[in-house]
């Protein structure tokens, strides 16, 4: 099980040697850490991630959510892992110590939430959005609502969802037909069905609180007149917290899915007796702005899912390509002589190519996360803006680039196993079809490009973007003044400068009625963003290993470039480093070459997608 999910080293090394979060214990929120503590709290979760996660995940594809008369059965020994992954305090460990939690900085729990989607996904969808809904009840809800839902929430007694989609609102989410009468009594009878809902039947607790999204009778049609209601499958006793009657929430289905068996997607109606009470979370006509509270953190939660993923699928693939002997080495062709594969020119490649994304993507979204522990400790109110539209412009390529590659990498993984990886021996397969779901999740991977191409490039009319970008200047600058680096560097810089071109090409369509040209490019956009800002964190990534590894050649007193490479194939520390050299310089001189093919497709002037006849499809 060691390594194959997860390479605790360069997760350390991204903590610690690249973005320094330790840092932060010098404010006083985060005062009782320190990097000792991170790294007890990382090994706790890795061993946890490892033994008790990972086998449920391959037994939870083999079984699945099983669904009768109404109900739905968990997989066996997902409500006894639940209650243990509880009690180890990783239900709620950024929260407050008053709300049970420990007060972990974002980065570190990041991290850890990397090894956790990394083994078991449809198992984090009862944890994420348990804490999502119990995190919105504690910004918006009353102090009854505190009491009655929150609590006995974040200490995972009750678990919670998101009730959003419909039939006909899907993405478009200002389409919710769902009514709210008010009653009464000051609440609300709900009434409609809801489809795709994550856990909205199970049997890991005692009873679900459905976060649900309706219009109250009167109220305008779009996003605007939505209200969101709290909505228990059982509803509570005032006095006393204890649960009382059902309150007419039914499951009447789950999707037969080509992944995530283990987690139930289900279909809901709320009030089809008449009889489903929902109490109002916060204002009325407040709904969408309540959810979107949230955004950010769950649609960076689910870029972290595909960043597990992509890693899973890497160490697995590595560790077949080393121990599957197949062919001879083109250096000494014996037929007599069997190889490991990963002793093949092709097979080396593709595992550097899922070895440096794996790695920069994880510096990618790492960053993020610590931007995050920054602004909770920023004194000055210009910083916390400067920093906080950072965040938002790295939100949507931190969750669509990690879920697309994720897909990509974890097909990779079964090329690598070659027919093997299409049996359901090996897991890879299973990372395959579970997989493609995160670029659904959250906004699908257009809703984030449309995010990132409409709304983000124009923060600051535009300066955020240039800013960001301009933040690459220092390390391509620092490469090109040296020899062996000249090369990457430059490519580097012309992928940096030609992408800061595109936001004026958008915005010359748009301001010649054009507009569904950036809608055509979007996508492709967001790759290039997404390929350049891994680029830049494997360039970073590599000075800062390369300094790890010269001062090793030094107080080992190897001087030598021959023996140096000897060294590094028998020192394990000396061949991770070097490895970090490596990923950089293939990422850079093998991915960034094509982004800039697809930057120039950005600008190319060619709408035939939007030109085209719907009859000549």
């Amino acid at each position: 099980m060691a390594d194959l999910l997860i390479d605790k080293r360069d997760v350390e090394f991204v903590l610690f040697d690249l973005l320094k979060v330790q840092d932060i214990c010098a404010a006083e929120k985060y005062s009782a850490f320190s990097d000792d503590i991170f790294e007890m709290i990382l090994s706790e979760a890795l061993k946890f991630a490892e033994t008790e996660l990972f086998p449920l995940n391959l037994e939870g594809d083999k079984k699945g959510a099983h669904f009768e008369k109404g109900n739905v059965s968990s997989t066996p020994g997902t409500k006894e892992a639940y209650q243990a992954f509880v009690e180890s305090g990783w239900l709620t460990p950024s929260e407050s110590e008053e709300l049970g939690g420990q007060g972990m900085p974002h980065s570190i729990m990041t991290a850890v939430h990397e090894m956790f989607f990394a083994a078991n996904f449809p198992f984090m969808c009862y944890v994420n959005l348990t804490h999502d809904a119990a995190k919105l009840i504690e910004l918006f809800g009353s102090d009854e609502q505190k009491r009655l839902y929150m609590e006995p929430m974040y200490a995972g007694q009750w678990t919670g969802t998101m009730a959003l989609t419909e039939p006909n609102a899907g993405t478009d989410v200002g389409a919710i037909k769902t009514k709210a009468i008010r009653r009464d009594d000051g609440n609300y009878s709900i009434q409609g069905t809801k489809i795709f809902i994550t856990n909205g039947e199970h049997d890991i607790s005692d009873n679900i609180v459905h976060l649900v999204l309706a219009r109250i009778e009167g109220d305008p049609e779009g996003t605007k007149g939505l209200s969101l209601f709290v909505v228990p499958k059982y509803r509570v006793n005032e006095s006393d917290g204890s649960i009382a009657e059902a309150n007419d929430v039914k499951c009447f289905g789950i999707e037969e899915k080509m992944g995530l068996h283990a987690s139930p997607t289900t279909s809901m109606s709320f009030g089809e007796d008449g009889n489903c009470v929902g109490y109002l979370l916060g204002q009325e006509r407040q709904g969408i702005m309540i959810m979107f509270h949230m955004m950010n953190s769950s649609r960076l939660e689910v870029g972290i899912w595909g960043q597990g993923t992509a890693s899973a699928s890497y160490l697995h693939a590595l560790q077949y390509s080393k121990e599957r002997e197949q062919g001879q080495s083109i250096s000494d062709p014996d037929p007599s002589k069997k190889v490991p594969i990963i002793q093949h020119p092709d097979i080396r490649r593709v595992l550097l190519m899922m070895k440096s994304h794996v790695e920069g993507m994880r510096a990618m979204t790492y960053y993020c996360s610590y931007l995050m522990d920054q602004v909770a400790v920023a004194e000055d109110a210009d910083e916390k803006k400067r920093l906080g539209r950072i965040i938002d412009l790295m939100i949507p390529v931190c969750k669509g680039y990690p879920t697309e590659k994720g897909v990509d990498i974890a097909g990779l993984a079964i090329q690598t196993h070659g027919g093997y990886g299409f049996s359901s021996e090996y897991a890879v397969q299973q990372f395959f079809r579970d997989a493609k779901v995160g670029c659904i999740f959250e906004g699908t991977t257009a809703v984030q490009a449309m995010d990132l191409a409409f709304r983000k490039l124009a923060m600051g009319k535009g300066q955020v973007f240039a800013d960001f970008l301009a933040g690459m200047d220092d390390i391509i600058a620092e490469a090109k003044g040296q020899a062996d680096w000249k090369a990457y560097a430059e490519q580097l810089e012309k992928a940096k400068v030609a992408l800061a071109d595109i936001p004026a090409v958008f915005s010359a369509h748009m301001a010649d009625g054009r507009k569904h040209f950036p809608y055509l490019k979007a996508n492709l956009f967001l790759e290039t963003f997404g390929d350049v800002i891994v680029a830049w964190f494997l360039l970073r990534s590599a000075f800062v290993a390369r300094e790890k590894l010269n001062a090793i050649f030094a107080e080992s007193g190897v001087t030598e470039a021959d023996a140096q490479n000897k060294f590094i194939a028998e020192n394990e520390k000396a061949a991770f480093y070097a490895g970090k050299l490596h990923s950089a310089k293939f990422f850079i001189g093998n991915v960034i070459p094509i982004t800039m093919g697809k930057i120039e497709s950005c600008k190319w002037e060619d709408s035939s997608a939007w030109e085209i006849a719907e009859g000549s499809f």
